[in-house]
């Protein structure tokens, strides 16, 4: 079966910054273990990714760069913002440069970067970190299926035996 909308792929990738081969990559699902789980056209990936699936087989392996459009978009500039502290878990251990998860206050959570720590605030960049970056994926299908109904209806991927909602 070929990867196409409506369908379940399994997938193993590294990614890392496509303007430096030596770079160490952001994510390997490999040393994690497991592949990444995905429905494709339901906006679970990236645009660049899923379009460098569509059409594939389980097995195949392959590499591809995606520009910033068709990832995580370009870097926009007057991002930053200046939180209080409280809102952060483990606030006294960040550092510039770290990436944390911001706690709002509709009760959501948001991936920030932290641009300077203050004596009672922290400011941080909202700009997603891989965000105005050409990214170089590797990736290896390993297996594809056809969604269930409920996948569908719920807009993603289950794992083999399904989970409660």
């Amino acid at each position: 079966m070929r990867v196409e909308k409506n369908s379940v792929v399994s997938f193993h990738y590294c990614v890392r910054d496509a303007g430096d081969a030596a770079a160490e990559p952001f994510d390997d699902s490999r040393k994690r273990g497991e592949p990444l789980l995905a429905l494709l056209g339901h906006g679970q990936l990236v645009p660049g990714v899923e379009n460098a699936l569509t059409g594939r087989e389980a097995g195949e392996r392959f590499e591809v760069d995606v520009a910033p459009a068709d990832a995580y978009g370009e870097r926009l500039e007057g991002l930053l913002q200046r939180v209080p502290k409280k809102y952060f878990q483990n606030a006294q251990k960040l550092k510039p440069g770290m990436t944390t998860v911001l706690q709002t206050k509709d009760g959501g959570q948001r991936m920030v970067t932290v641009h300077k720590i203050g004596m009672s605030s922290i400011d941080v960049d909202h700009n997603h970190p891989l965000a105005g970056k050409t990214l170089h994926f590797d990736i290896e299908i390993a297996s594809v299926r056809a969604a269930t109904p409920e996948e569908i209806a719920h807009g993603h991927a289950h794992p083999e035996g399904g989970h409660p909602h």
